[in-house]
């Protein structure tokens, strides 16, 4: 009897020639068949959005042994939704998203194309993992993440995750004065701190500019607040001492904390 070997269904939201996501895909390669279904472009902040009216157009761009890579015009969730309906042979055993360029702790969460793959998988009750690299350089060294992807990637496989729970794994940028072989678990960070969000904002985030034909436009630009530096329990403050941070993030948003308040109100 043939055992067949795990199926990842790989996503991003940088596009699927961007440097992270091939390095994925042959971090990957040994463990399962890959099946890639990435835009066509970057689809950054696109978050869990969905084309809705607008065609979708699915392009393969590559077949070898264990290994497909098809594009798609539209979001990352779009990307996902197609993948399921049209080219898996099979269900996924799990849905990752990533490698991303560039952080995706705290709010980030919420606006993230990266997660929104990752929160989809969930919500299809396959385990996911979102994967990101605090360096928004496209050429990025993605090497020093290898041992713990491939160990997280192998656990979640072999024991899976709570049912609606996904996980947000946020890597720190690797301080290029540190000799140490980024192939040894753990040499490339301080360690791993599994943590919550951490509570932050977005400040100034619109830029207005005059063009010179006579009209006003906005750049969407920004810069983000943590509102709790001193919180040692949340991924920003892991990032920022060297620590890969992993977040468990659910599907169920229900505020329960808040529920008796509101039932106070006798509505």
């Amino acid at each position: 009897m043939e055992i067949k070997r795990p199926l990842l269904l790989i996503s991003n939201d940088d596009g699927y020639q961007a440097k992270g996501i091939n390095n994925l895909i042959e971090m990957l390669s040994d463990i399962g068949d890959i099946i890639v279904c990435a835009p066509e472009e970057a689809r950054s902040g696109f978050s869990c959005a969905f084309s809705a009216t607008t065609p979708l157009r699915l392009r393969c761009r590559e077949k070898r042994p264990g290994v497909e890579v098809w594009s798609c015009n539209g979001t990352p969730v779009d990307c996902v939704k197609l993948a399921l309906a049209e080219i898996v042979p099979r269900r996924p055993d799990m849905v990752i998203g990533g490698i991303n360029h560039g952080d995706n702790g705290s709010v980030n969460t919420h606006y993230s194309g990266t997660m929104g793959v990752t929160l989809e998988g969930c919500m299809k009750y396959i385990p996911s993992v979102a994967f990101s690299l605090c360096d928004h350089c496209e050429d990025a060294d993605f090497e020093p993440l290898r041992p713990l992807i491939r160990q997280i990637t192998e656990r979640v496989l072999r024991e899976g995750l709570p049912l609606g729970v996904c996980l947000n794994v946020n890597f720190p940028l690797r301080d290029p004065r540190d000799s140490s072989n980024p192939r040894d678990s753990g040499s490339a960070y301080k360690g791993v701190k599994v943590c919550r969000m951490a509570h932050g904002t977005w400040c100034s985030e619109v830029t207005k500019c005059h063009h010179p034909r006579g009209y006003d436009y906005w750049w969407m630009v920004g810069r983000y607040q943590n509102d709790e530096p001193e919180a040692e329990d949340t991924d920003n403050w892991a990032l920022n001492h060297g620590y890969v941070a992993i977040t468990p993030t659910q599907i169920d948003v229900t505020a329960y904390q808040a529920m008796d308040q509101i039932k106070s109100w006798n509505l």
